[in-house]
C-alpha cells in the first residue's frame, strides 16, 4: 500500500520537479512543448536513436523513486511512423530488481528473472481498415495504467515492492506520470460519477484530458489497463473500450491464454476490429504464467506461491503429468499425447483420424552417444555393479556393461540435473533444470515413473538417498539465490502413495554436496565454501551444526564420503567422514566429536609442489578414489601413505564412484567422457564418450559402417555404427566445422567450416587431404554425388561452388555467386541430389524459391516459388525421392512437407506436419516407405508410399532442437542429432519396394477406361475421368489458393494432362498433322496418338504468303491472322494438355458441388415477397473484377456471379443479376457508359458469358459468348468501338468485337496462354499481349468491311532471363510498362518495338501495373503495393542502352492481406481502390500512406449466422476460426474475434432474458471441441470451455442465458453452466450420428402434460429428432417426444447429400418442422399434442436449409441448385429466386422478420422481406 505521503496519488513530475532537472535528468532531445489538444505543456521526446534521447527519474541508477502505489499511470502521446520505448524498474518485495519495457520496437513477448519485455503494437482504425505499425498519423493521448502488483504476480510470481525509476525513451509526447493505490476510470468525470452514484473512482482534475463539451472522452483518447482486472481470466489483457480511431494491442506471453484485444469506436464508424488467439493448450495457472502446467500442477504452485514459507509437494502418476511436463505435451489441434510406460518415447497421435500406418510405434529408440548435458558429475552404480546410470541430457540411460544394451528413462522435458539411486537399486531420483525444478521418482527395475513433483527449489543441484530408499535428501537455489535442503520422505511411493515433503531449511552458507548416512537415516552431512556440516532429522525438523575447521576453515570442500562397514558389522556410531577440498586436502572428520580427526594433503606423484585439485572422492572398505582437475583418477590407501594406482584422463575429471564390491571405480570427465578402472586388472573401459556441445550434421557411410559428426565444440568425430564407439576425432581450434559429408568410394570424409574453408580428412592417414577457400561465409551445406564424382558447397553467403572427385585434389570446377538463399547460419538440408546423380536441388536465389540443376553442367532445369499468392513461405529443408516418379520434397516454414515433381514443378501431393515449427531436415528411405523429418525437438514419421494416409508419428526425447536426420545404410535404423546423438530402430518389416506414385488416386483405378495416361520420359501419371476433374481440380492444378507458384526455366519431358476443352484449329477437321525433326511425315488421328509424338512441340503459323515456315518465338517473326476461319499447316503442334500457367493472374473458378436449376419461376414484377438489399463479400478469387471512376463516382464489384454497384458515400447497392457462373473479369468503357463482365464456363453451358450492360439503365444492353472455358482479361479501345476479350490458359483464344454491331470481327487462336491485354489509348488501332518470353503486337487492318490482325513478336530483354511478362500497362505516349514473374519491371518504346529500361520493382510476380502521368503503381503476389516516381522515364527512351534505372524510385510502399488482383486510381494516382485475394477492397490513399478497408467479408465457408434480440447486430462464423459482429444497419465489421487453426462451427447470441444490451454475448463451438463464449460490449473472450472429444457442430442458449446445450459430431449433447464453467450433464441419446441443430424456446408445458422452463430440441443427421422439457436451474431434464423419420432404402442423390433439419414453428410452439433427406422432397409438420405430422409442403428438390419467418406464415428454403424459394404456409404460394454461385446452405430470417440471411459457401446476401 501507498504511504500516507503517497496517498491518494502522487504527481510524480511535480514532486520530483522534473522541470528543474536536478532529480531527473534529460539526455537528447527533449523540450517543453504546448499541446493544443491537451492545452498546456508537454515534454516532447524525440531522435533518431531512443537509447541517446530519453527522460529519467531519479538522476542517477544509484538512487530510487520509492513510489509504492499499486498503479502507474503514464498519459502520453507517441509520435506518428515512430518507435518508443518505456523502461520501468521495478524492485520486490524480496529487493529483486525487475526491468519492465514497452516499446513498439518489440515483436514478441519476451521474459528472463530480471526482465520482461512487452510488445506495444498499434492498430490504425479508419472506415473499415485495421493496419498494424507504427503509431498512426491520428495517434491520440493514451491513458496507460499498469498495474505494477499483477504484472510482477503474473509474469515472475513476485510480490510487488516499489517503483525504482523511469526512463521514457523518444519518440513521444508526455504529460504526467502518477502512481496510486486507486484504480481511477478515466472516462467517468466526478459530477457524472456523483450525480449516478456509481462505484467508480474517476480520475482527479488534475490527470483528467479535456473533453469538449457534449462530447465522449473515449472519441478523443485512448484508456489502456495492463493487465486486466477480470475475475475470469487474470492473465488476459483487458482494455478499456477505446473511440479513437487508434487502438493499442499490448502482446503477453505466447503460452498465457491472453488474447490480443482490438478496440473499436462507436459504431456510426466503420471498424474490423479483431481479437487473435493463440491454438488451444491446457490451462494455465495466474501465479505460473510463462509455464504450462497441468491442473494437478496449478494448486501446488498456487500454495508456493500464496505462502512462499510453506512447503507442499503435489505428487501424481506419471500418466498424469505427461500433459504438464514441458511443450512436447501441450495438446494442439485434434493431438493427444500418449506416454507409454515400456520406455519408448512419447508420442504424438492424430486423434482426429482413424487411419494410421503400422506398426505403431515404427521407431524404437535403441542407443545414445552421449553423456552429461547440465553437469558430468553424474554416473552411479546399480547395486550388482553390472550396469551403469547416468543422464544424457533430458534422458537418463542404464547401461549393461557386459552387454553394452542401453535401457531408458524417458519422461523429462529439460536437462536431467541430478541423480540417487538407492542402496538397493529400487528407487531412482532424477531432478531436472527446467525451474521450478521438478523431481521425478522412478521404479528402477521397471522403469515407471512412480511420482513427478514441483520441488519448492528453483533448480535442484544434488539428490542423495538413505539406504533403504525412505528418505530422499535434495539441496539447490531458491529464486533469490539462497541455498535450499529439502528433505522427502519416500517409504509408500513404491506402494502407491505420495511423496511427502518432511522439512525444507533456507541456508546462508554454501552446500556444494550432501549426503546421507548409509547406517543412521536421520543423519547427514555436507560440505561447501569454508563448511563442513552434520544434519540431523527429527521428525519434521531438519537441524545442523557445523564442524570446527581450526586452520582448514577457508577451504573450498568439493566433495565427501561416508566409510564403508561390513554389512556383519553393527557400528552403532556415525561412520567416519571423509571430506576432500580443492588444494589437495582430505579430511578425516569425526561426527561423534564433530571436529576433525587428521588431515591429508595429497601430492601428484614425484612432485613436491602444491597439492592436487580434487574434485570428487569415493571410498569403499581399504581404499579411496579420488577424481583431480588434472584428469588424474588416483586410488589411495586409507592411511593415504602413496598412490596404488592413477589413469589418465582426457580432461578434468567430475566424479569418481567405487563400486559396491570395491573392484572398479567409474569416473566421468568434464569433456564429456565415462569409464571405469578396473583395479585387479588395472584396465580403463571406456562406457561413454560424446561431443561437448550440439551436433550440428552427420553423414552415414555404407561400405565401412561408419557415421560422421560435427558439432559446435570445434570436433569432427567418426564412429562405427555398429559398436557406435569413436574411431576419429579431428578437432579444430580455431575454427568451428558446420557440415560434413562422407564421399561414397574413398576412405575421406568432407567438412566444411564458419569460415568458409572445405578440408577433406583421409581415414587412413587421419590426415588433411585437400583444404580450398573458394567461399567467404560459413559453409551451409556439403554433399557428394551418389555416384562419387562431384562434390557441392554453398556458403552463407550465397555462392555454390562444384568440386571434381575424380581424384584426390577435388579441383574446383565452377563457382556460381548469389544463387543459394543467403542465411546467416549454417543450415543443413538447403542442397540435395537426386539418387541417379543427375540433379541437384538448393534453396535459393531467395528464401522462398527452390531452383534445380543439372548436375555436371550446373544448367538451370527448373524453379519453383513456394510462395503461396498471400504470403511468401519460404523452404526449409529439400531432399530428393526415388529416381522414379522423381519427386522433390521441400520443408516450409508453415509446417509443410510438400512433394513436387522434380521435372514439371507441380504439387503432387503436402503433408502437414502436427508440430508447430517447421522440418529443418529431411531423409527418405530407398523404397520411399517412410519420410523422416526433424520437427524442433521431435522426429516426425509419415508413411510416404501411401498417399490416402498423411497421418504422421512424433516422437520425443531430445531436449534441443534436432539438427539433422537420416537412414542408416541398411535402412534399418533411423539416426538424430542434436543434443546427442540418437539411434533408432525401425521396427517396419520390409515391403516391397512401391514408389509414392504407384497408387492411382482414388476415382481413377489404373485400367478403367476414363484412365489416360501419357507417357513422357519415364513418367506416367494417371488422367481422372471426367466425372472426378472437378473434384481434383484444386490438388492437380497449381491454383489461386496457396500451391506453389512453379517457374519452369527449362522444360525437360514435362508430364502434363488433357484438358477436355482442348480442340484443334477453326476451320480444320480435327485431324492434325506432325513430322519428326528429320522431315518425315506422318497423321496422327486421335489425341492420344498425337501424345506419343516425341519431341519438343513447335508451333508453325502460316505466312500471308502461304510459303516458308517459321516457328512460333523466332525474335521480330511476322505473321498474320484473319477474322475468317482458315486453314493452318503445321509441322508438330503444340498437342499437350494445358496446364495452369506459372502466373497468379489466371483466373481459376472456386469448386462447387451444386447442380445448376434447370428452370427459376421468376416471381411477377411488383409481387415479389423479397428484395436483394446487400452483398456482403468481393470475389478475391476474380481477376480485375472491381471498376472505379473517380469522376464520375461508379463503383462495381464482383461476388461470386453478381455484380455489385455500390455507392460509396451511402453505401446503397445495385445488383445486376444475370451470368449462370462465377465471373472471372470485369472492364469499363472509356466514356463509363457500358461495363462489360465475363463468367466462366459452366458444366451446363458451352460457352463462357460475356454481358455488356448499360451503366446509366442498369440494364444488360448484350449477351455474347466465344470462349469456351474462362475469359482471363478485357479492354476497350480508346474511342470504345471496338472490345478485345482473351481467353485463359485453356481457351487460348484471343477474339475481338464491335461495339456497333455486338458482332465477332475476328477470332484468333492463341499459341500459347497470354497473361494479359491492353489496348494502345494513343492508337485504337494497335493492341498488346503479353505471355512468356515475350511481348505482341496486334496491329488493327481494316479493308471496307473485312478487319485482320497484323501480329508482331519481341522478345523480353536478356537481362530478364527466362521471366514471363504477368502484367501492362501504358504511361506516357509510346510507353508501355510491363511486369514479369520475377519482380522486374520493363518499359518499352512501342514505336521502335524495343524495351529500353528494366530495374527490380518487387520480390514476387507483379500482377498488376497501373500509370497515370508521372506515377507508375505495382501489386504483386507478395501482398505489397508500390507508387513509382516515373517522371524521368520517357526521357531515358531517347539514351537507349544507356538507360539506367536510377531515375526510377518508390515514393511509397503499402502491404496489404492478399496478392494484388484489381486496382483503380484516379488521374493524379492521389488515391484508389485496390482488391486482393483475401476478398477485401481497400481504398488507398498515397498522399497519407494509408489504406482503408472498404468491402471485406469471409474468405472461407461461413457456417452460422445469429441476431441480437434488439437486431442491431448480426454474428457470423466461419471455416477460418473467426467470429465477425456487424452491424445490421449497414453491415459494416464491428468486431471480429479470431481463434487461430481451428473452425468455428456453430454460433449462438445470448437471449434478451440474460440480461441488460450491454451484457449480450455470443457462445461459438470449434472443430477442437472448445466453446468459447465472447462479450461484445468488452470485445473479449470471458470464458473457454471444452466439454467435447470432437468438434462441435450446433450450440444454443437455454431460454434464461444461463445455460449452454452443445452438440458434436459423435452425437452427444453437452449442458453448461457458464458462470461456474462446468459441464453437469451429457445426453447420449443421439450416440453415433452428428447433432445437426440445437434450439431452445420458452412455453408453457400444461397442455403438453410436462412441467419445466424450456422447451428444446436435437436434430441428428441419422432423421432423428428429440424433444425435451427442462427446468435447469433444478436439474431438470425430460425426453417429451422422439421422432424417427424414414430413411431411403437407396441412398442415390448427385451432389451433397441434404442434412437433417428441424425448427420450432415461431407462430405455433406446439408445431415441430421438419426437412430432410427422405422418400419423398417435402417439408413435414408435426404436431406435439397430436403426436402426428399435421402438414406436408412438397419441395422441388432436397433442401440444404432451412427458416420461418417470426413476423409472418413464410418458409425460406434454400436448396444444391443455388435457388431459394419462398413459401407462404398460409397461401401454399411459392417464389424462386436466384443470385447466390453455390449451395444455399444457410437461411437466416432477423427476429423481426423483416430481413432474411442467405449464405453459399463465403457469399451472404441480405434480403429484404417485403410485406404483402
Amino acid at each position: 500500500m501507498a504511504e500516507a505521503w503517497q496517498h491518494p496519488f502522487l504527481n510524480v513530475f511535480r514532486y520530483f520537479r522534473v522541470n528543474e532537472w536536478k532529480r531527473s535528468s534529460k539526455e537528447g532531445d527533449v523540450a517543453v512543448v504546448m499541446d493544443k489538444t491537451l492545452k498546456g505543456s508537454v515534454y516532447l521526446i524525440r531522435g533518431s536513436v531512443s537509447a541517446n534521447n530519453y527522460l529519467q527519474l531519479p538522476r542517477t541508477s544509484t538512487q530510487s523513486l520509492g513510489l509504492t502505489g499499486r498503479y502507474l499511470y503514464v498519459l502520453f502521446r507517441p509520435l506518428p511512423a515512430k518507435r518508443f520505448v518505456i523502461h520501468l524498474d521495478v524492485t520486490t518485495q524480496d529487493s529483486q530488481v525487475i526491468r519492465v519495457s514497452f516499446s513498439n520496437f518489440f515483436k514478441e513477448f519476451k521474459s528472463s528473472a530480471t526482465w520482461l519485455q512487452f510488445p506495444f503494437v498499434f492498430e490504425t482504425r479508419t472506415p473499415r481498415r485495421v493496419l498494424a505499425g507504427m503509431a498512426p498519423p491520428g495517434a491520440c493521448w493514451t491513458f496507460l495504467q499498469l498495474d505494477l502488483h499483477d504484472i510482477l504476480l503474473i509474469y515472475l510470481s513476485r510480490c510487488y515492492g516499489h517503483l525504482k525509476s523511469v526512463k521514457l525513451c523518444a519518440n513521444l509526447l508526455v504529460k504526467n506520470l502518477y502512481t496510486s493505490d486507486l484504480n481511477f476510470d478515466p472516462g467517468i468525470t466526478v459530477s457524472k460519477a456523483q450525480g449516478a452514484k456509481l462505484p467508480i473512482i474517476p480520475v482527479p482534475r488534475e490527470m483528467a484530458f479535456p473533453v469538449p463539451k457534449g462530447e465522449s472522452w473515449h472519441d478523443h483518447y485512448i484508456h489502456i489497463r495492463f493487465p486486466s482486472d477480470s475475475p475470469q481470466a487474470t492473465s488476459e489483457l483487458v482494455w478499456t473500450n477505446s473511440s479513437s480511431p487508434a487502438a493499442v494491442i499490448l502482446e503477453s506471453v505466447p503460452q498465457l491464454p491472453a488474447h490480443q484485444v482490438t478496440l473499436s469506436k462507436p459504431l456510426q464508424y466503420r471498424m474490423s476490429p479483431a481479437i487473435q488467439m493463440p491454438r488451444p493448450q491446457t490451462s494455465c495457472p495466474a501465479l505460473s504464467a510463462p509455464r504450462v502446467l497441468s491442473e494437478a500442477s496449478q494448486s501446488c504452485q498456487h500454495s508456493e506461491g500464496s505462502c512462499p514459507a510453506d512447503l507442499s509437494v503435489c505428487s501424481r502418476d506419471s500418466s498424469a503429468w505427461v500433459e504438464a511436463s514441458a511443450v512436447h505435451t501441450v495438446v494442439r489441434d485434434s493431438q493427444r499425447l500418449t506416454h507409454k510406460s515400456t520406455g519408448m518415447p512419447v508420442a504424438l497421435e492424430d486423434t482426429g483420424s482413424h487411419k494410421h500406418f503400422l506398426p505403431d510405434p515404427v521407431l524404437r529408440l535403441k542407443r545414445i552417444i552421449g553423456f552429461g548435458g547440465h553437469s558430468t558429475k553424474w554416473a552411479l552404480w546399480t547395486k550388482d555393479g553390472a550396469a551403469v546410470v547416468y543422464p544424457c541430457h533430458a534422458v537418463i540411460v542404464v547401461l549393461h556393461i557386459s552387454t553394452g544394451e542401453q535401457r531408458f528413462f524417458l519422461g523429462h522435458t529439460d536437462k536431467v540435473s541430478a541423480l540417487a539411486l538407492d542402496r538397493n537399486s529400487l528407487l531412482l531420483a532424477s531432478a531436472q533444470v527446467q525451474p521450478p525444478s521438478v523431481v521425478r521418482l522412478w521404479d528402477f527395475p521397471s522403469g515407471r515413473c512412480l511420482s513427478l513433483f514441483r520441488s519448492p527449489m528453483y533448480a535442484v543441484c544434488s539428490l542423495s538417498f538413505s539406504s533403504s530408499g525412505a528418505l530422499l535428501c535434495g539441496v539447490g537455489r531458491d529464486h533469490q539465490g539462497r541455498t535450499v535442503v529439502v528433505a522427502w520422505g519416500t517409504e509408500q511411493v513404491s506402494l502407491g502413495g505420495e511423496v511427502v515433503a518432511l522439512s525444507k531449511v533456507h541456508a546462508d552458507f554454501d552446500v556444494q554436496t550432501f549426503r546421507v548416512s548409509l547406517l543412521d537415516e536421520t543423519r547427514m552431512a555436507s560440505c561447501g565454501q569454508g563448511s563442513i556440516r552434520l544434519w540431523r532429522l527429527r521428525g519434521r525438523t531438519l537441524r545442523s551444526c557445523p564442524v570446527d575447521l581450526g586452520e582448514h576453515c577457508g577451504l573450498e570442500f568439493s566433495d565427501l564420503a561416508f566409510a564403508q562397514a561390513l554389512d556383519s558389522c553393527q557400528v552403532p556410531s556415525i561412520p567416519t567422514l571423509y571430506v576432500c577440498s580443492r588444494n589437495g586436502h582430505i579430511l578425516e572428520v569425526d561426527p561423534q566429536r564433530m571436529a576433525v580427526r587428521c588431515t591429508h594433503h595429497l601430492l601428484p606423484t614425484g612432485d613436491p609442489g602444491p597439492g592436487i585439485t580434487i574434485n570428487s572422492l569415493s571410498v569403499s572398505l581399504t581404499a579411496c578414489a579420488v577424481g583431480c582437475e588434472d584428469g588424474y583418477l588416483r586410488l589411495w590407501p586409507l592411511d593415504f601413505s602413496s598412490v596404488l594406482l592413477e589413469a589418465e584422463h582426457e580432461g578434468p575429471i567430475s566424479s569418481v564412484c567405487i563400486s559396491p564390491n570395491g573392484l572398479c571405480v567409474l569416473s566421468t570427465t568434464s569433456s564429456s567422457h565415462l569409464g571405469f578402472l578396473d583395479i585387479p586388472s588395472r584396465e580403463y573401459t571406456v562406457l561413454a564418450c560424446s561431443h561437448m556441445a550440439p551436433v550440428l550434421a552427420l553423414s552415414t557411410e555404407q561400405s565401412r559402417g561408419q557415421l560422421a559428426t560435427v558439432s559446435m565444440d570445434h570436433t569432427v568425430r567418426i564412429w562405427d555404427l555398429a559398436t557406435l564407439r569413436q574411431l576419429y576425432d579431428f578437432t579444430s581450434c580455431d575454427e568451428a566445422p558446420c557440415a560434413i559429408t562422407f564421399h561414397p568410394t574413398w576412405p575421406a570424409v568432407f567438412c566444411g567450416f564458419r569460415r568458409g574453408a572445405i578440408r577433406a580428412f583421409s581415414l587412413e592417414s587421419t590426415g588433411v587431404l585437400v583444404e580450398h577457400t573458394c567461399h567467404q561465409g560459413a559453409i551451409i551445406d556439403l554433399l557428394v554425388t551418389p555416384d562419387g564424382n562431384f562434390l557441392f558447397s554453398s556458403c552463407c553467403q550465397g555462392s555454390l561452388v562444384q568440386y571434381s572427385c575424380s581424384n584426390s585434389q577435388c579441383h574446383v570446377l565452377r563457382v556460381a555467386a548469389n544463387v543459394v538463399f543467403q542465411d546467416a547460419q549454417p543450415h543443413p538440408n538447403t542442397l540435395a541430389v537426386s539418387r541417379d546423380s543427375r540433379l541437384l536441388a538448393f534453396v535459393g536465389p531467395s528464401k522462398c524459391t527452390v531452383t534445380v540443376m543439372d548436375s555436371a553442367s550446373l544448367n538451370e532445369l527448373l524453379r519453383v516459388s513456394i510462395g503461396t499468392l498471400d504470403s511468401l513461405d519460404s523452404a526449409v529443408a529439400i531432399c530428393f525421392g526415388p529416381t522414379s516418379p522423381g519427386h522433390l520434397l521441400v520443408s516450409t516454414s508453415s509446417n509443410k512437407v510438400m512433394v513436387l515433381d522434380a521435372v514439371s514443378g507441380r504439387t503432387v501431393r503436402e503433408l502437414s506436419s502436427v508440430r508447430p515449427v517447421a522440418c529443418t531436415s529431411l531423409a527418405l528411405n530407398k523404397d520411399a516407405s517412410f519420410l523422416l523429418a526433424a520437427s524442433d525437438r521431435a522426429i516426425e514419421v509419415w508413411k510416404y508410399s501411401t498417399q490416402s494416409d498423411s497421418s504422421s508419428q512424433v516422437y520425443i526425447g531430445h531436449s534441443e532442437p534436432v539438427h539433422a536426420v537420416a537412414f542408416t545404410p541398411d535402412q534399418q535404423q533411423v539416426l538424430s542429432v542434436g543434443d546427442a546423438i540418437f539411434l533408432w530402430d525401425v521396427l517396419a518389416t520390409p515391403e516391397r519396394q512401391v514408389s509414392a506414385l504407384d497408387c492411382v488416386p482414388s476415382g481413377s483405378p489404373a485400367g478403367s477406361p476414363d484412365t489416360l495416361l501419357i507417357a513422357s520420359s519415364n513418367q506416367s501419371i494417371p488422367r481422372a475421368s471426367p466425372a472426378h476433374d472437378a473434384g481434383q481440380l484444386e490438388d492437380v492444378t497449381s491454383q489461386a489458393r496457396g500451391l506453389p507458384l512453379q517457374q519452369i526455366s527449362m522444360p525437360s519431358h514435362i508430364s502434363t494432362q488433357p484438358d477436355p476443352h482442348f480442340r484443334p484449329p477453326e476451320g480444320t477437321d480435327g485431324t492434325f498433322s506432325a513430322s519428326e525433326e528429320e522431315g518425315c511425315c506422318g497423321e496422327i488421328h486421335s489425341p492420344t496418338e498425337l501424345l506419343k509424338s516425341p519431341g519438343p512441340p513447335v508451333f508453325v503459323e502460316k505466312e500471308p504468303s502461304g510459303a516458308g515456315d517459321k516457328a512460333w518465338g523466332a525474335a521480330s517473326s511476322s505473321w498474320q491472322y484473319h477474322g475468317h476461319p482458315s486453314t493452318w499447316s503445321t509441322r508438330e503442334i503444340k498437342a499437350q494438355i494445358p496446364t495452369r500457367p506459372d502466373s497468379y493472374k489466371h483466373f481459376t473458378a472456386r469448386y462447387k458441388a451444386f447442380m445448376q436449376a434447370k428452370n427459376i419461376s421468376c416471381p411477377p414484377a411488383g409481387g415479389e415477397q423479397l428484395r436483394l438489399k446487400t452483398v456482403v463479400g468481393y470475389s478475391g478469387n476474380g481477376r480485375a473484377n472491381m471498376v472505379w471512376r473517380p469522376d464520375t463516382g461508379f463503383f462495381a464489384y464482383t461476388c461470386g456471379r453478381l455484380v455489385v454497384v455500390e455507392d460509396l458515400h451511402s453505401g446503397a447497392q445495385q445488383h445486376w443479376l444475370g451470368h449462370p457462373e462465377e465471373i472471372s473479369t470485369l472492364a469499363l468503357s472509356h466514356n463509363a457508359q457500358v461495363l462489360a463482365s465475363a463468367s466462366c464456363c459452366g458444366s451446363d453451358a458451352a460457352l463462357c458469358q460475356i454481358r455488356l450492360w448499360d451503366v446509366p439503365g442498369c440494364l444488360c444492353q448484350q449477351l455474347i459468348s466465344h470462349h469456351d472455358s474462362a475469359v482471363q482479361a478485357l479492354a476497350f479501345s480508346p474511342d470504345d468501338t471496338f472490345l478485345v476479350t482473351l481467353g485463359d490458359y485453356r481457351d487460348l483464344t484471343l477474339a475481338l468485337w464491335s461495339m456497333a454491331t455486338y458482332e465477332l470481327v475476328s477470332a484468333n487462336r492463341l499459341p500459347e496462354p497470354m497473361h494479359g491485354v491492353a489496348f494502345n489509348p494513343w492508337d485504337a488501332g494497335e493492341l498488346i499481349c503479353v505471355g512468356p518470353g515475350a511481348i505482341t503486337f496486334w496491329f488493327l487492318q481494316q479493308h471496307g468491311a473485312d478487319i485482320s490482325l497484323q501480329v508482331h513478336q519481341e522478345p523480353v530483354p536478356e537481362e530478364m532471363g527466362l521471366a514471363e511478362l504477368t502484367s501492362l500497362c501504358y504511361g506516357a505516349a509510346r510507353l508501355l510498362y510491363c511486369g514479369s514473374s520475377t519482380g522486374q519491371v520493363c518499359v518499352w518504346d512501342t514505336g521502335a518495338g524495343r524495351c529500353f529500361l528494366v530495374w527490380e520493382a518487387d520480390d514476387g510476380e507483379i500482377g498488376l501495373l497501373v500509370c497515370s502521368g508521372s506515377r507508375l503503381v505495382s501489386g504483386s503476389n507478395t501482398r505489397r503495393l508500390r507508387l513509382w516516381a516515373v517522371g524521368a522515364v520517357p526521357e531515358l527512351q531517347y539514351k537507349g542502352s544507356s538507360a539506367r534505372s536510377t531515375s526510377v524510385f518508390m515514393e511509397r510502399e503499402l502491404t496489404l492481406d492478399g496478392a494484388i488482383v484489381s486496382a483503380s486510381f484516379d488521374s493524379g494516382m492521389d488515391m484508389g481502390v485496390v482488391g486482393t485475394t483475401a476478398g477485401t477492397l481497400w481504398y488507398i490513399s498515397w498522399t497519407e500512406g494509408t489504406s482503408t478497408r472498404l468491402i471485406s467479408g469471409h474468405r472461407s465457408k461461413v457456417n452460422e449466422v445469429v441476431f441480437s434480440p434488439d437486431e442491431s447486430y448480426c454474428a457470423t462464423c466461419g471455416e477460418d476460426g473467426s467470429v465477425r459482429v456487424w452491424s445490421l444497419a449497414s453491415m459494416e465489421l464491428v468486431v471480429q474475434f479470431q481463434v487461430l487453426n481451428q473452425s468455428c462451427l456453430c454460433l449462438a447470441w445470448s437471449p434478451p432474458s440474460c440480461g441488460h444490451p450491454e451484457q449480450q454475448q455470443v457462445v461459438a463451438g470449434y472443430s477442437d471441441g472448445t466453446l468459447r463464449v465472447f462479450s461484445i460490449s468488452r470485445t473479449a473472450m470471458e470464458l473457454k470451455m471444452h466439454p467435447h472429444r470432437s468438434a462441435l457442430t450446433a450450440i444454443a442458449f437455454s431460454t434464461d442465458g444461463q445455460t449452454i446445450l452443445s452438440g458434436d459430431k459423435d452425437g452427444l449433447v453437452a449442458v453448461s453452466r457458464p458462470r461456474v464453467g462446468m459441464t453437469f450433464r451429457v445426453l447420449r441419446d443421439h450416440q453415433g450420428a452428428p447433432i445437426s441443430v440445437i434450439q431452445s424456446t420458452y412455453k408453457e408445458y400444461v397442455d403438453l402434460g410436462v412441467e419445466g422452463e424450456d422447451l428444446w430440441l436435437a436434430v441428428s443427421e441419422d432423421q432423428r429428432v428429440s424433444v425435451w422439457a427442462s427446468n435447469w436451474p433444478e436439474n431438470h431434464c425430460k425426453l417429451l417426444d422422439w421422432l424417427s423419420f424414414p430413411v431411403p432404402a437407396a441412398l442415390e442423390t448427385s451432389g451433397l447429400l441434404p442434412p437433417s433439419l428441424a425448427t420450432f414453428c415461431p407462430w405455433d410452439l406446439a408445431l415441430l418442422v421438419y426437412v430432410g433427406f427422405g422418400t419423398h422432397e417435402e417439408v413435414a409438420f408435426y404436431s406435439l399434442r397430436q403426436k402426428q405430422v399435421v402438414e406436408k409442403i412438397m419441395l422441388p428438390s432436397c433442401a440444404m436449409s432451412l427458416s420461418l419467418s417470426p413476423g409472418a406464415h413464410l418458409m425460406a428454403v434454400g436448396f444444391s441448385e443455388c435457388t431459394l424459394s419462398m413459401v407462404d404456409c398460409t397461401l401454399g404460394t411459392t417464389q424462386e429466386f436466384a443470385g447466390h454461385d453455390d449451395v444455399v446452405h444457410l437461411c437466416r430470417f432477423t427476429p423481426s422478420g423483416r430481413l432474411l440471411f442467405t449464405v453459399a459457401h463465403s457469399e451472404i446476401l441480405v434480403w429484404e422481406v417485403l410485406s404483402p
